[in-house]
């Protein structure tokens, strides 16, 4: 309940609950498992959180350590698990960032987010549940402020190339050894294997 529309989220952690999506670069010749216990880099989350701070933004306010429960969508919630998105300790819902954060984590890439708050589903008693306008009179509301956190992140990045827990992710997670991967499973990886 504190995190209100026109809030934004620097999140820490994700439930996946999307099923149809591609989840990974592997499989068909290749095997790997990269750790997702920490799903959104950290040093990129902080430079979020420090750049929000620089962009003198008077509307809402920035969270941080908060859980993010991706949905399939594109429907909304029903009330029911919404009510159960809240008992899971989710503090904000949406239809991004899965399968990007295992897709980057696999890529060997720094990623976090800035979530831009919107509604409040359809929990609360006594606000109305969302509706695609709604959100998107909100989301346009905050994109505003969110380019502003960018610029300032883009900024911050620059000047100090921030190393990630992300960037060396896949030597951990590599399972099938390159020297015995076929060729064409080779070629498909190339960008992330070299």
């Amino acid at each position: 309940e504190h995190i209100e529309p026109l809030d934004m989220v620097i999140p820490d952690q994700m439930i996946d609950m999307t099923k149809q999506r591609v989840s990974t670069f592997f499989g068909e010749g290749a095997v790997a498992h990269v750790s997702m216990a920490d799903p959104l880099c950290p040093a990129l989350a902080d430079i979020l959180e420090r750049a929000y701070d620089k962009a003198d933004i008077f509307e809402g306010a920035c969270h941080s350590q908060a859980t993010y429960v991706c949905i399939e969508g594109p429907q909304f919630s029903t009330r029911a698990e919404s009510q159960w998105y809240r008992q899971m300790q989710a503090g904000i819902i949406g239809m991004t960032n899965m399968p990007e954060a295992k897709l980057a984590r696999e890529a060997s890439i720094a990623y976090a987010t800035l979530a831009l708050v919107t509604d409040f589903d359809c929990w609360h008693p006594t606000e109305e549940a969302v509706s695609a306008d709604y959100a998107i009179k909100n989301l346009m509301k905050n994109a505003e402020n969110a380019q502003k956190v960018i610029k300032e992140a883009v900024a911050l990045i620059a000047a100090e190339l921030p190393d990630s827990i992300a960037h060396n992710a896949l030597a951990q997670a590599l399972v099938t050894p390159v020297n015995v991967m076929d060729e064409q499973t080779k070629t498909r990886l190339a960008a992330l294997l070299y």
